[in-house]
């Protein structure tokens, strides 16, 4: 009985050049490895939507897309996160290789390729990636919904639960989570503060935990609040009306008067109105600070 670890591994080489390709393939294939093949960067992106492969093998100059941003736009994909890409080129310089790091490689090798050395290189990368992704999937079986995105809230990780929960980076969903999240994180919240959010049409919460690195902003989504008792918190500690309370909670979730009236079916101004008599209770002057102090009490939740 073939056992789910034997699968083979699926390597996508990107390459314009015919004859290395040839080579690459041999040298895969005879190495027990499935090799799917993009003769340029666009051809590559399309797999990438309906394959995810082990490894990908780059080269770094081809026409129309290059190699540098065929591989930002893979990296884009958060299903790409833990997959290793090494470059392949004849340049060996120093601005090039710094070009591809920076793209998002993880290692590069010189044309004319050595398989003997790529094979090996091949191995160290898939190792760890391999660890990397079971780290993750351990994290999800543990309750552990974690993910990291960046001061500007691009998602940079997270573990396979909260990549299912999180629209597609390319759909203007995910564009709103994104501005939400560097609104939210621009006011440098304390660990432990939660945002209520929207997520494909589920609230949600997510909990900031620390910032790592000076760069990368560590955050665990969290199991759906419910809404009465959310509301309830705040009605309570802040001594609101049920009213008062309901359009405090969608302050607290981001959402403009506007969008409140339809949600709570009130006129934006009877929206305003609640909002003054909910500015004075909490003995503060705007929606910002409100907001502030709401999601405050709701992360104890």
């Amino acid at each position: 009985m073939k056992h789910p670890d034997d699968r083979k591994t699926v390597v996508l080489v990107v390459d314009d050049a015919i004859d290395s390709i040839r080579m690459i393939n041999d040298a895969l294939e005879e190495a027990g490895m499935t090799v799917l093949v993009a003769l340029e960067g666009n051809q590559a992106l399309t797999i990438s939507q309906n394959i995810t492969p082990d490894v990908v093998l780059m080269d770094a100059l081809m026409p129309n897309m290059d190699g540098f941003e065929t591989c930002r736009r893979l990296k884009e994909n958060p299903a790409f996160a833990d997959i290793p890409i090494i470059f392949m080129t004849g340049l060996s310089d120093t601005e090039h290789v710094v070009m591809g790091l920076n793209a998002g490689g993880v290692d590069y090798v010189t044309k004319p390729i050595d398989t003997t050395e790529l094979l090996a290189r091949m191995a160290v990368h898939l190792a760890n990636a391999r660890m990397t992704r079971s780290a993750r999937c351990a994290l999800d079986t543990a309750g552990q919904n974690l993910f990291a995105v960046d001061r500007e809230g691009n998602l940079l990780w997270g573990t396979p639960q909260v990549c299912r929960c999180l629209p597609p980076p390319d759909h203007e969903d995910f564009q709103e989570v994104r501005e939400q999240l560097e609104d939210w994180l621009g006011h440098r919240p304390d660990p432990g503060h939660s945002l209520p959010i929207r997520l494909l049409d589920t609230p949600r919460s997510i909990e900031y935990l620390a910032l790592v690195d000076g760069q990368e902003y560590l955050l665990r989504l969290k199991t759906p609040q419910n809404q009465n008792s959310a509301s309830a918190a705040l009605r309570e500690r802040f001594d609101l009306t049920l009213r008062e309370s309901d359009v405090l909670l969608w302050i607290a979730n981001g959402k403009t008067n506007r969008e409140i009236g339809q949600i709570l079916e009130m006129s934006p101004r009877t929206v305003n109105k609640h909002l003054e008599q909910v500015f004075r209770k909490m003995n503060v002057e705007n929606r910002t600070a409100a907001a502030a102090n709401a999601i405050r009490v709701l992360a104890t939740l």
